[in-house]
């Protein structure tokens, strides 16, 4: 389900946009009247991911590089003609061990995307948010960052983290009409499966109540509400889609 012209005059950057729930929230932001600008490391993805969306502009880069970021950035502006929404749906798992045996430069890695990366885009985006005195930023985190998942030391740490950056900015911003907040999913079937072990995966559901994984569509509209209008009174928060597994 949609909500006709939603977002109508709004402009959107999505990280994460070229796959998984990354690009269903950038479908439904089109779908409902926004112009999107997808960013992805994967380029060919992206070329497949404009078709499916009918984005305006693809920017293909690393967000672990702020360089890069502020160049996305400076690119999607001139392309939309301003910023209304960022989603930051963009992240890796990480290999599945336990502290004692993480790899130093995979526990790095990690960080830089999930956590320094997303800070990068929430940085990037505020100046122009600022400007139009309106805007959502919507950061994806997940219930890892809450419980600490066993065998996922980085992807716990690096999601705990976004949940405070989120709660700082969405702070910072309160006395303005720009919004900060993120949604904790609990394990939702993407392509991001592919980067786990099996043992892990099932671990995962086991912790759920349901007994079912999220699905992509449960998630992105929880995102497409935070990143609307009607999203007006809730900034810094957290907001679980976690299939009863959150405990706070």
């Amino acid at each position: 389900m949609t909500f006709a012209n939603r977002f109508q005059g709004r402009r959107a950057v999505v990280t994460g946009g070229a796959s998984g729930i990354g690009l269903a929230v950038a479908a439904r932001l089109h779908a409902e009247g926004a112009q999107v600008s997808l960013w992805d490391l994967n380029a060919e993805a992206l070329a497949t991911a404009k078709e499916a969306t009918g984005a305006a502009d693809v920017q293909a880069l690393d967000i672990a590089d702020p360089d890069a970021v502020a160049r996305a950035m400076a690119g999607s502006l001139a392309a939309l003609g301003g910023l209304d929404v960022l989603v930051c749906s963009a992240g890796i798992t990480g290999p599945n061990t336990t502290v004692k045996d993480y790899p130093a430069e995979a526990w790095r890695r990690v960080i830089d995307v999930n956590l320094n990366g997303l800070f990068y885009c929430n940085q990037a985006a505020v100046p122009a948010l600022e400007r139009n005195g309106y805007g959502r930023i919507v950061n994806v985190a997940s219930i890892a960052g809450k419980e600490g998942n066993p065998n996922a030391s980085a992807y716990s740490a690096s999601k705990a983290a976004v949940i405070g950056l989120t709660k700082s900015l969405g702070k910072e911003l309160a006395k303005t009409e720009i919004r900060v907040n993120c949604v904790t999913p609990a394990a939702v079937r993407t392509a991001i499966f592919d980067q786990m072990t099996q043992e892990h995966i099932d671990f995962m559901l086991s912790k759920i109540p349901l007994g079912r994984f999220g699905g992509i569509d449960e998630v992105c509209a929880l995102i497409c509400w935070l990143a609307s209008e009607e999203a007006s009174f809730s900034t810094g928060a957290v907001f679980d889609v976690s299939g009863g597994r959150a405990t706070y």
